[in-house]
C-alpha cells in the first residue's frame, strides 16, 4: 500500500513485474500511468470521477457557469473518465474490460454523456457475481480474433 512506505512509482513497478497482480488505486492514478499490454486488462471504476463539489477552486471556476453541473463537472468528470479508460488501452494491440461500479451511470440522465463519450463501447449491464465470467469471455472472444487489432471495446456493470 502506497502509505506503507511504497512510493506511487514502486506501487506501478511492483504492479507491472508480477503476474495476475491487482491495484488498487485513487485519484492520483487516473492520469500519468502506462501499463501496456496484457498487464493491465481490468479496470475497475468505482465511482464517476467527479470533482469535489466543495473544493475551493473548482466552486470558484463553477461559479462562472449558468449551470456549473452540467456546463462545468459533467465535462470535468467525463474528461478524467476517458483519461480512467485510457490507462487501459494505450497500444493498438492492447484490450481490456472496464467495470463502472457507479449507478448514476445508467441511472441518471447526464450518465448517457459519459457512454456517449466513449468510441464504440460494449456495454453489458448485470450483477456483480457474473463479472469475472463475462470478462473472461470477453477478453478471450476479442483476442482471438483481433491479432494486433485496437479492441475498443468495453464492458461495464452498475448492479
Amino acid at each position: 500500500a502506497q502509505g506503507e512506505g511504497l512510493s506511487r512509482n514502486q506501487l506501478l513497478e511492483n504492479f507491472r513485474t508480477t503476474d495476475r497482480a491487482v491495484l488498487l488505486g485513487t485519484r492520483s492514478f487516473w492520469e500519468g500511468v502506462d501499463v501496456p499490454g496484457e498487464a493491465l486488462s481490468c479496470l475497475a471504476i468505482a465511482k464517476l470521477p467527479f470533482n469535489v463539489p466543495n473544493d475551493p477552486i473548482f466552486a470558484a471556476r463553477a461559479e462562472t457557469f449558468e449551470d456549473p453541473f452540467n456546463e462545468y463537472a459533467v465535462p470535468e468528470a467525463v474528461l478524467r473518465f476517458l483519461q480512467g479508460f485510457g490507462r487501459l488501452i494505450r497500444t493498438r494491440s492492447d484490450r481490456g474490460v472496464v467495470a463502472v461500479f457507479d449507478s448514476r451511470l445508467v441511472g441518471k440522465a447526464y450518465g448517457r454523456v459519459f457512454l456517449q463519450s466513449l468510441p464504440d463501447p460494449t456495454v453489458v449491464r448485470g450483477p456483480v457475481t457474473k463479472l469475472p465470467r463475462t470478462a473472461a469471455k470477453w477478453l478471450d472472444r476479442k483476442g482471438a480474433g483481433s491479432k494486433g487489432a485496437r479492441s475498443r471495446g468495453h464492458e461495464g456493470t452498475a448492479d
